[in-house]
């Protein structure tokens, strides 16, 4: 069947599926400085580590105004779980002072300007778009990446340029849902090792089933 269909049809049939398979799972809070916040915080952790940490944080410290304010320690401290708190402690408090400084203290909805904060490069910037803003974007994190090229949507190397790709087949009306869906597909059943092909319902959509098992 799959080999009759372009990329396009293809993976509007597979997002269908996944929409079927999963719930889409915005952020409990859309503010958009709290979403770029833990966009940051999630950077080479998991989810569960990540939730904490934004827990901790934004418990004690309710705005940009109390955190430009703490003590950067007590950052570090609050969002330990997350790892590497103390490059992500001095991101956030760094790129907090400039929105502050230099954009009232609002989050840019802008991509040319999300990627002018320091440490914030495409795939947080998109994150932001997408869960603070839904503006039509796709976020592509090592799930995206990797399971991608797992069904020959793509033949990339970076994440940049899976997105890129991705952008040309994908239609615009699914970006919002894509990363989200993916991620979940790619922590249930298409993990990094040791994929679960033989309980996935995808397998006729993929190159790396059909090619390497």
């Amino acid at each position: 069947m799959s080999k009759s269909l372009n990329n396009s049809e293809k993976i509007n049939i597979i997002v269908e599926k996944l929409n079927e398979m999963y719930d889409i799972r915005f952020f409990e809070n859309k503010d958009p400085y709290r979403v770029l916040i833990r966009t940051i915080l999630s950077q080479r952790t998991r989810d569960a580590n990540t939730d904490q940490a934004t827990r901790n944080l934004f418990n004690k410290y309710k705005d940009i105004h109390g955190i430009v304010d703490a003590d950067i320690e007590d950052v570090e401290k609050l969002i330990k779980p997350a790892g590497f708190f103390k490059v992500k402690a001095g991101r956030i408090k760094e790129v907090s002072t400039i929105l502050l400084d230099q954009y009232g203290g609002k989050v840019p909805e802008d991509m040319k300007e999300l990627l002018k904060l320091p440490g914030v490069g495409r795939k947080t910037a998109n994150c932001v778009l997408v869960f603070a803003f839904e503006k039509p974007a796709i976020p592509v994190d090592t799930h995206v990446h990797r399971i991608s090229n797992r069904w020959g949507i793509v033949n990339t190397n970076t994440p940049e340029k899976t997105e890129e790709e991705l952008m040309k087949v994908v239609p615009k009306d699914l970006w919002i849902l894509l990363n989200d869906l993916m991620v979940q597909f790619g922590q249930t059943i298409c993990k990094p090792i040791h994929p679960q092909c033989e309980i996935c319902n995808l397998t006729e959509f993929c190159d790396y089933y059909k090619n390497e098992l």
